[in-house]
């Protein structure tokens, strides 16, 4: 089974409270009276009470920003990002640039070609024959989603190591004078951040510390009818949000049963799970989570911890979840994990994990 090896995230220098975001913001949104008030309410009952934006308070306030502008700040400061995540991950897991075969890249909030997975190679020093597949349009998922590529690419090349990167610069997207109810929330929850994890294959593992799960098996759904729920809809001003109350209904109609589904193909139970890690995708999300699954108390602490210290990072959130899980928590040999996230489609992305037995292997 491919092992995860090293996880790391990485944050912009910028970090300011909740309080602070929304006296900048809601200006910028709307100067209806009624619609600020609603700005107001929602920022405070999201449950975040800090986030990391990639420039400094001040430069938001410019009203002549534009796609192309904040499209370049994206590609500057997400190769910054990503390549101090990837050298974080790599070092957990005591590799480097030169060792890995497969990078896959995601993120859905800055488009750039060469794509930053390569303007970091590039940067790093990896290998002229390292493999890459960047991917956009996954959205919250995408970090649940890289991991289980990862896995499949690992299943066939079983000597290999490989690097998911997650950058997600969400407060580029902000659309100024665009008081929807899904902007006006997305205001509220989003931050900016990146994060990387290394796995290797089943063989390259045995000469490697233990330092993370296996991956025992993953599953993917798509969930037809929802195409409306959740996205981007790109346009001369970037990307304008498509958010709606309809994820905590996919969550509510299907959730259980896919995940009861999954784990009852391993004869398992949701009580055999130990160790929970799910998107925080925010406070109905993960209450919508834990309902669906009947999950004891604290179950998703560490989601619910992520969310209030960075807010909702679109697909880095499921991994800088998974990376102080890894850091905060002791495992035995044996136990399991589930990690998951909801994206556009509506798609779900569900990782099942199992601490080796083996605490040391020999180098």
């Amino acid at each position: 089974m491919p092992r995860i090896s090293g996880v790391a995230a990485a944050f912009p220098p910028h970090s300011y409270t909740q309080s602070e975001i929304t006296e900048l913001l809601g200006p910028i949104i709307t100067d209806n009276p009624s619609k600020r008030a609603l700005l107001n309410r929602l920022h405070t009952n999201s449950k975040v009470n800090t986030r990391h934006l990639v420039m400094p308070y001040d430069w938001y306030k410019n009203s002549s920003l534009n796609f192309t502008l904040t499209n370049n700040t994206f590609i500057t400061a997400a190769v910054g990002l990503a390549e101090e995540a990837t050298l974080g991950a790599l070092a957990k897991a005591s590799l480097k640039p030169e060792d890995v075969d497969f990078i896959v890249f995601t993120s859905v909030t800055g488009i750039s070609a060469p794509s930053v997975d390569a303007l970091v190679a590039l940067r790093l020093g990896f290998r002229p024959d390292v493999k890459r597949m960047p991917m956009f349009g996954l959205g919250c998922v995408a970090g649940a989603a890289g991991i289980a590529r990862l896995n499949d690419y690992l299943l066939g090349h079983p000597n290999d190591v490989a690097l998911l990167i997650s950058v997600e610069l969400c407060s580029l997207t902000v659309q100024r004078g665009d008081d929807s109810m899904g902007n006006l929330v997305a205001s509220g929850l989003f931050g900016d951040g990146s994060a990387a994890v290394v796995m290797v294959g089943s063989e390259r593992a045995k000469a490697l510390p233990v330092t993370g799960p296996d991956v025992l098996d993953t599953r993917s759904r798509l969930y037809p009818g929802t195409e409306d729920v959740l996205g981007f809809n790109p346009g001369e001003s970037g990307f304008r949000i498509v958010l709606t109350a309809g994820v905590a209904d996919v969550i509510d109609e299907h959730f259980d049963a896919d995940v009861v589904g999954f784990l009852d193909d391993h004869e398992l139970a949701v009580s055999d799970v130990e160790v929970w890690m799910a998107h925080p995708g925010g406070p109905r999300v993960l209450n919508a989570f834990a309902s669906a699954l009947s999950l004891p108390d604290g179950a998703l602490d560490v989601s619910w911890e992520s969310m209030g210290a960075k807010g909702n990072m679109s697909s880095a959130s499921i991994l800088h979840v998974l990376s102080e899980t890894l850091d905060q928590q002791k495992f035995t040999p044996g136990d399991k994990g589930m990690l998951f996230a909801l994206g556009p489609g509506v798609c779900a992305e569900i990782v099942l994990m199992k601490w080796p037995d083996d605490e040391l292997q020999e180098l």
